[in-house]
């Protein structure tokens, strides 16, 4: 089973990762954001969408400041689309958490004005962990990557369901 999506009123929020899909290019880079209370884990793919790699972890201030560094980071990177992980309770339940990063979405929309996606990441926290856990990494360093890492995972998630999703489309 595949991960839901998620939509808000939003008008480049769409309602479907096929919704998402059919809003891009055919090439060129996705970021994904692991949005926290404190921080922001940074994602990219490649420009074939093959390959998620972590960007960076945006230490959290003011709306704006964060919306203007991802602007930047969008516009350096050449990022043609957004995914956004979505804290979904593992029981499929939505909590404070989901009700914040959907107001974070919707107000970032406008900001980036690129094709925009929320994204189911239930346990890509924990396997960010498990990850960094086998790779010995330190706790310090563990708590400095651990949002990239989710980040990636989000990604990486996202970009399998893409590719699935244009093998299916090819069999039609």
């Amino acid at each position: 089973m595949f991960p839901k999506v998620f939509n808000v009123a939003a008008a480049n929020l769409v309602q479907s990762l096929e919704d998402f899909a059919a809003g891009l290019p055919p090439t060129g880079r996705l970021m994904a954001l692991d949005v926290g209370t404190k921080t922001i884990g940074i994602a990219i793919s490649d420009t074939t969408r093959m390959v998620a790699s972590g960007l960076e972890t945006l230490q959290r201030t003011r709306f704006g400041a964060d919306a203007a560094h991802l602007a930047a980071r969008a516009e350096t990177h050449a990022i043609v689309g957004v995914i956004i992980g979505l804290p979904v309770n593992l029981d499929g339940s939505h909590g404070p958490r989901v009700q914040s990063t959907r107001a974070f979405a919707a107000n970032l929309g406008p900001k980036l004005a690129l094709p925009m996606l929320l994204w189911d990441e239930r346990l890509s926290t924990v396997a960010a962990e498990r990850s960094l856990l086998e790779a010995d990494a330190s706790r310090k360093r563990r708590k400095e990557v651990i949002d990239k890492v989710a980040a990636v995972i989000i990604l990486q998630g996202a970009l399998e369901r893409l590719r699935e999703l244009a093998r299916a489309a090819k069999q039609d």
